[in-house]
This record gives structure tokens, sequence and C-alpha cells, in this order.
């Protein structure tokens, strides 16, 4: 789950976002009983808030930061305020059970970005995410708070209460930003947002901001209260039911007047959210707080700034909320997954441009030009100083033009599109997608709580030198080498678990052994949710793996395949624990299965887990006794169930059987190869198999030497005779020749024979054959063809040119004379 997009950004609701996360943890705090339990009595409580721009009054100084989430001018404006207003406690909006994890914050090895993580323990895909960088206010108001020992607090609903709800549609459907925008005569509300805040940061700027955002929600929609009217210091007479798009009649509520603006809406969840916020900041004040800051999303500032009023009414809105037990953690995050189009809903559509402009505060837009040419360098695109220079030089004279103190994002796109890419949009997109974007992946400390699933992986991984990167990257692995053996089996245990850390390639090193593997590494931040799901099956990578393993082989329906890829899988991951069980569970389904299919569709995975065995150092013996009794069940089923197919079905078994040959060739067994070729001879010699797969069994009989050319010459003729249809014809052919073009081009007697045969086909029968035929030769490679023909041409299997001399008519000799001399004549 995650922010939703509110306009400013602001909204940290994560339960209106997608449910995508990453993971682990284990630090939960109830602090919700202090600020939804406040009694009636409360009414009469004097508040000690006081307002935030004169800060009078004999208690305590509150001020209200109105921030916009992500955003690198709110960030220096942030920090610029809390240096200047200097409190003694902060508050954030964020969940409220999440404030253990605050001392996290001043670790040195804790780098942004980072999330905060939220969820179920007994259903961890429930789950929700508060992602944090470097530019994002809330990580700069922690920040202060450890650098300068001054308390900091989340103030927003708890996770437990977050997660317990199952209304997807809660959270603000408005769009603030966009209504201002509009106002100030801009169609994109990031870039007036850019333009205005972002550019010249301010502390005076959230007086402004607030002032703004007050004024929007004196004409937004609320939604209706659930008891009696919420006192917020909002019109309560303006109010729709949720699913409305228009203000009820004689509400008198005043919308954009862009149309395309969809209405601002103040709605349930909203108030709650606030009411929760205000009764934290009560709580605060009441502990003693004399310099109250709170870091809020610009959306929410008005409802929580000057007064606080009675607590009563916030206590009756929250009461009876929704609660489960949860689980919160930091994680890492990546910059792509700040980015709007990842689907996170407060997120930005330049996280790396945002992170530029907060870390380089000297001549950032040089800098940021250089870093560009260096992109386009690193892709092998000429680019020069003199383009950098030029495109500075555009960049501000385009800022100038439109009235801007510094060129923004879409300046110097716009330099970098005319000058450095000419024009060319593939190029412009390399830069957009490596820096405007960005793929920078966080860190947290390894004392983070966090599942002990996750933690042995964490281990692991630093002793085999796996680094989680959030870019891909390609790794060639060496069996014949004990870590990269180790790093293969924490792999495939991964992916075993359905985390797919690494997903096997090909690799640029050529090889037809099992001694290397070739992975491709990317590490995504949702992998860290599921590894808080597969902690359910241990607390260590193998021990998981095995008992997921088991689990799924014991399943009902399981077939004779899927076991045997499971234990090839078991195998690959190392996961001795389980071998014994699939072993056993896999001899006790081939013994129940009658289906001769399903044993061939076993035996190639079999083979294959044979021979990693013999590289891994495995013992394989219970493993060759299970090959060995599944093969003998092969041999004596297949004669009797290749009766009676038709072209589909005699086409997927042929398919088969090329694997199980393929498999057992390379295993290289005499006695099973033996039983294998003679199952073969007795399929080769019936006459009631379709052609496809007698065709093919003569083929691998010929490869193994059973049978000699001479043989296979007369078992061709007799497919050829002339009591078999053109079509059974055909799909001989096609069984025999299988993909095999270079077998017509040295054997000649074979071609000579098939190109009698086709030369002696009537028209009829060659437009029946035809299809079959051009799916035959079409699977040859395009040299194995012109080799063909080529042949052809040298054996003079073509029909021969006619002899003897042809009649010659006078009268028409005589006409072509006429012409041809009229024709000289003319020219002349």
């Amino acid at each position: 789950m995650n922010r939703p997009n509110d306009g400013t950004n602001p909204d940290h609701d994560p339960a209106s976002g997608p449910s995508a996360a990453p993971v682990a943890a284990v630090a939960t705090a109830d602090v919700s009983a202090q600020v939804t339990g406040a009694s009636a009595a409360d009414d009469a409580t004097p508040d000690p808030s006081q307002d935030r721009r004169t800060g009078t009054g004999a208690a305590a100084q509150t001020r209200v930061f109105g921030i916009r989430h992500h955003g690198p001018g709110s960030a220096r404006s942030l920090r610029q305020a809390l240096e200047e207003f200097r409190p003694d406690a902060i508050l954030i909006e964020g969940p409220a059970d999440a404030d253990p994890l605050v001392g996290f914050v001043a670790a040195d090895t804790m780098r942004p970005p980072v999330a905060l993580l939220a969820y179920v323990p007994d259903s961890p895909a429930r789950a929700a995410f508060w992602p944090f960088a470097v530019f994002s206010p809330e990580w700069q108001a922690m920040r202060y708070g450890a650098d300068h020992a001054v308390p900091v607090r989340f103030c927003d609903l708890p996770a437990a209460n977050v997660l317990a709800d199952d209304d997807d549609a809660r959270g603000d459907r408005s769009d603030p930003l966009a209504a201002l925008a509009s106002a100030a005569g801009y169609d994109d509300a990031e870039r007036w947002w850019d333009a205005v805040v972002e550019s010249v940061p301010d502390s005076a700027a959230f007086d402004a901001i607030a002032d703004a955002m007050a004024a929007l929600r004196e004409d937004a929609i609320q939604t209706p209260q659930d008891d009696s009217p919420l006192s917020t210091g909002l019109p309560t007479d303006s109010t729709v039911e949720p699913d409305d798009v228009a203000p009820a009649p004689g509400s008198g509520t005043a919308l954009p007047a862009d149309p395309a603006i969809a209405p601002l809406v103040v709605d349930q969840h909203t108030l709650r959210r606030e009411a929760y916020m205000r009764q934290v900041m009560r709580q605060t004040l009441k502990d003693g707080a004399k310099r109250l800051a709170v870091v809020c999303g610009a959306w929410h500032a008005p409802a929580l700034d000057g007064a606080l009023g009675p607590a009563a009414p916030d206590a009756r809105l929250l009461k009876g909320l929704p609660k489960i037990k949860t689980a919160l953690t930091w994680v890492p995050w990546t910059h792509s997954r700040l980015a709007a189009g990842s689907g996170y809903g407060a997120g930005v559509t330049s996280p790396g441009w945002y992170h530029h402009l907060f870390t380089e505060t000297e001549r950032p837009v040089a800098r940021w030009l250089t870093k560009v040419a260096g992109v386009l360098r690193a892709h092998d695109l000429p680019v020069s100083s003199a383009h950098i220079i030029e495109s500075v030089r555009l960049a501000d004279t385009l800022a100038a033009l439109r009235g801007r103190p510094l060129a923004g994002l879409s300046e110097v796109t716009e330099a970098v599109r005319s000058v450095m890419c000419g024009g060319d949009e593939t190029m412009l997109r390399l830069v957009i997608d490596e820096l405007v974007v960005g793929e920078t992946l966080g860190g947290v400390p390894e004392d983070t709580p966090t599942v002990p699933l996750a933690a042995d992986l964490r281990a692991r991984s630093k002793t085999l030198r796996l680094k989680q990167e959030a870019l891909a990257r390609t790794v060639d692995l060496d069996l014949r080498k004990e870590r990269d053996v180790e790093r293969s089996h924490l792999l495939h245990r991964l992916r075993l678990l359905g985390v797919d850390w690494g997903t096997p390639t090909v690799g640029e090193v050529r090889n037809t052994g099992t001694f290397r593997e070739t992975w491709t590494l990317r590490w995504e931040p949702e992998f860290e949710v599921r590894i808080v799901e597969a902690a359910v099956w241990g607390t260590t990578l193998r021990t998981a793996a095995e008992a997921k393993i088991l689990d799924t082989a014991s399943r009902d329906g399981v077939t004779v395949a899927e076991l045997a890829d499971a234990l090839e899988t078991a195998l690959l991951a190392d996961l001795g624990g389980a071998t014994d069980g699939l072993i056993t569970r896999l001899e006790a389904a081939a013994a129940l299965d009658h289906d001769v299919t399903h044993l061939l569709g076993a035996l190639p995975g079999l083979t294959r887990t044979l021979r990693y065995g013999d590289v891994r150092g495995t013992d394989t013996k219970a493993l060759a006794h299970v090959a060995d009794g599944l093969l003998v069940r092969i041999c004596a089923g297949l004669p009797g169930a290749v009766t009676g197919l038709d072209t589909d079905a005699a086409e997927a078994l042929r398919a088969q059987i090329d694997a199980a040959h393929t498999a057992i060739s390379t295993r290289d067994d005499d006695h099973a190869t033996t039983e294998w070729l003679a199952t073969l001879q007795r399929i080769a010699d019936r006459d009631d198999v379709h052609g496809a797969i007698s065709g093919r069994a003569v083929r691998l009989l010929c490869d193994a030497e059973r049978i000699d050319d001479a043989d296979s010459a007369r078992r061709l003729a007799a497919a050829l005779s002339v009591g078999n249809t053109p079509a059974a014809k055909a799909a001989w052919i096609d069984g025999f020749l299988g993909g095999r073009g270079l077998l017509l081009v040295h054997d000649r007697e074979l071609l000579r024979r098939i190109d009698e045969w086709l030369r002696e086909l009537t028209e009829d029968q060659f437009v029946a054959t035809l299809p079959l035929l051009r799916r035959t030769f079409g699977s040859f490679e395009s040299g194995e063809r012109r080799a063909i023909g080529q042949a052809l041409r040298d054996t003079g299997s073509a029909p021969a040119a006619a002899t003897g001399a042809t009649p010659i008519d006078p009268a028409r000799g005589q006409a072509a004379l006429r012409a041809a001399a009229a024709i000289l004549g003319a020219a002349g």
C-alpha cells in the first residue's frame, strides 16, 4: 500500500495505493490508547496549544509545517524553519505505532531511500509502506531530531488501524495542487509546484501554503459524519455521499472552474486521521512540550493549525476503529519506487532530479548537465564540453523567458533534447530513465528488527558477497568452486520461496556442460514482503525451502512430472532434508500413474538431476533407482500408447519421445539405452502407428546405428508405397526428417527418393499434402534449404530437358518476320 496522491502529495495513507512492499520485521508499539481514550471531561480541558504564527500564550508554542512529500524545496525550507524555531518535540505524519523505529534514523548504516513497512504477521501479504528519501521533508525532520537530541514521534493513524480497515476506497480523491496551479495559469501541477516552491526554498513559504490550503478547504466537499458534525473549523453543510461527484443541492460549494479538475473532497478517513493527529498533539503538549513542531501534508495543515479545541469530538470520531496485530520495520527502498510511474500514489515524476537539487546546492544546473553528458558518453554517444556549456545557456535563457529564478527540470530537459540529443527522443529516454528517475537502493542497519528468515538471508548474502542492487547485473557461477556452488544454492532456494532475486539466463560464456550457471541479479523492494510471507516455512532459507517443497509435493493431484521437477529443484538448491521425501513420493506416484505421457514428461528432469548430482557431488543412487523404474514402466507402456493417435496427439507424443531419447543418451547408461532402443524398434516395426511417430522411431534408430542405410531406405520406400495416403506419407517424412535438413544434403539417395515421390504426386495430392510439407521444409535453416536445392541440381533428379527437334510452323515464322521488318523499317 502507498500514500495516495492528494495533489500536494502530503497524504501518507498507505491503504489507497497498491499493496506491494518491501519487508521484514518486528517492532510494535501501541500508543493509540493514549490518544483515542479521551473522556468527555476533556471538553473542559484548556487547550495547551497556541497559534503557530504568534506563539502567544502562557504554556506552549506550536507550529504546523504543511509540506509536500518528497519535495527537496520543502525539505530544505523545513530544515531551515526547524533551525529557526528550535522545537523541543517534533511530530511527523506517519503511523504512530512506528515510534520505536525512529531511533534507527541516527545509525550510520541507515541510507535513504528507505521505507517503513507494516504488515500483519498472520497474513504478511497484507502490508503497507511509508517511503522516505533524503529529500523527503519528514526524513529531514527525523534527522534534525537525531542531530539535536529532540524527541520525534509519528502522529498519524497507527498501522494497526490502517491494515484492519478493509475499505479500499478510503483516502483523499482530491488534487489541491491542480486547483492552485490552474489558478496560477499552469496546466501541470507538478511544474507549478516546482516553479513556485522547489526552486526558491524559504521557511516563510509554510505560512503561504497553509493559507492557500485553508482557502481551498473552505470550499471543499466534506463527506457526511457518522454521528454529530465534527468541529474542525470546516463548513459542515457542504456534504455529499462518497460516490457523488457534485455538491449537494443548495450547499453553496464552489468547485474549481476547470472541469478537468476533480472536486476537492474531505472524506471520513481523512477526518479520522486529522482527529488522531490532534489527539497526539494534545498528548505531546500535556507531556510537557513547550515548542512543538508538527510536520504534515499541506492538505492537513489547516485542520491542525491554531487552537485544537476540545478533545471529546475527536475521541468520538475515533471510537470503535478496527484494529489488528501488526509488525513494523525499516526496509531498503529505491528511487524508481518513489516515482509516480511505479504506481506509488504520492510519487513524484523525477526522484533523481529532486535528489540532485537537494544534494547539489552550488550550480545545480551545470552539475546536472555534466551528469547528463556522462550518461550519454557511457552509451558511446558524442557529447563534448561545448554541448554542456550551450545547454546551460539555453536552460538559463528559458528560465529567464518564463520568469523563473532558476532553471527547472522542464528547462534543462528541453536544453538536453535540443543541444545534446539533437531532438532524438530515444537518447532523451536514456537520460530520463538513468538520471531523472534514477535507481538508487537504500540500506538499513543490520540490527533493524526483522523476521529470522530475513536475517538469515542478510547473513548469507554478506558471507557470499552477493550485494543487493537495484540495477540488473549478470553473474557467471563456476560450479567447480565452493563459493559459486553456495551462491547457486542460495539463489535456487530464494526462487523456490518466490523471491526471484536471481533469474537464470544465457551467459556470454558458451558451454554445453553442467559446470556453469549464469544469473541476472536485480533486487526489488517487494522481495522484503515475500520473505516475510515465506517465514511461515522456517527460520532459515534451507529449512524454509525444504518445508515448502515437501508441502507442495504432498498435495493431492501432483503429477509425476511435477514431482520430478521438484526433485530437480531440491538438488539444485541442496535441500538434502527434502530429497528422501521427494523420492519416496515420486516412487509412489509413478507406481500409481498409468499414463505413459506423464512418465515420459518426468524422465528428462530426472536425468538432468542425475547430471547435476555428478557435478555437485550429491549421492544419486536412490535417484538412479527411481529413473530405472520409471524407464521400465515407459518401455512397457509406450508401444500400446502409440496406437490410434490423431495428428495433434502424435506430434505431442513425438516431442516427448525426442526429449526422453536425448535424456537417455545423455545419461549414457548401457542398460537404459538398450531397453529404450528395443522399445523404439518395436514401434518402428508396426504398421498401425502414426507416421509422425514411426518415422521418428526409424530416424532415431538410424542415428543410434541400430538399423543401416539399406534398412532405412526400405522402410522409406514402404512408407511411400501406393498403399498409403499422401497425408500418411507426408506425416512419415515429417517424422523422419524432423528439422534435420542436413540429412537431405548428405544423403543423396534419400533426397532422390523423396524428390521422385513429390514429382509423382498428382495436383490434388500435392495440394492435400502441401501444408505438412511446407511445415517440414520450413523448419529447415535457410542455408539448409539452399544446399538442398544445389544438391538437386547436382544429382540431376529434376525432370530432364525434352529431346528431339521441335516442329517448325512456317506460317508463324513468316508472320514474325513481317512484324520484325515493319518495326525495323519504322525505326529507320
